[in-house]
């Protein structure tokens, strides 16, 4: 097949309007396109690519598909690919914000985002409520988060540098602990 910025943006385009529901549904997306109708690439390098997509921060279907655009024609496959993947959704975003803006006025909309927000707040309280029971089990974990949620509320300290402190405080509390049970305490 040809492999030219036109196919690339044109596959990966047709991929991108069908992709609903994240980047966990792109892959039998792109084996069907890729692998077996266009044939540019092996399930084995698509399947890394995706993996690789996967492990690096942002956009699962957008990071596998600029690796796969660079394979197949370079950062102008790159940008082929990248840009049909995501222009899709970023016209069905526009759509909707369009939409959106003509219908979040009428008092109807608004109890239903009222109600909605009410959910979120019940849902963020059910989150914290089982994060709670999972990670705060003692003294040192209850003191730990105490000093968290202190330095968070003072609004003094940047948050990164919060969970940063409650890491390195986790690893050193988990040295200690292997370091006693080394010498043939207990835990």
């Amino acid at each position: 097949m040809d492999k030219n910025f036109y196919s690339i943006f044109k596959t990966f385009f047709k991929v991108g309007t069908m992709l609903l529901g994240g980047g966990y549904v792109i892959l039998p997306l792109l084996t069907s396109e890729l692998v077996e109708k266009k044939k540019w690439i092996t399930s084995e390098e698509l399947c890394e690519y995706y993996a690789l997509g996967a492990a690096l921060p942002g956009i699962i279907a957008a990071n596998t598909a600029i690796f796969t655009g660079r394979k197949l024609l370079g950062t102008k496959g790159a940008i082929a690919a990248v840009t049909g993947m995501i222009l899709p959704a970023f016209v069905a975003i526009i759509l909707l914000a369009y939409i959106f803006i003509g219908i979040v006025n009428i008092p109807v909309v608004q109890h239903i985002f009222w109600g909605v927000g009410i959910g979120v707040i019940v849902l963020l309280f059910l989150a914290v409520k089982e994060m709670w029971i999972k990670s705060v089990t003692d003294k040192f974990t209850a003191v730990i988060y105490l000093l968290c949620l202190i330095s968070a509320l003072c609004g003094k300290i940047p948050l990164p540098v919060i969970v940063i402190f409650a890491l390195v405080s986790g690893i050193v509390r988990q040295v200690f602990e292997d370091r006693k049970i080394a010498k043939g305490g207990s835990k």
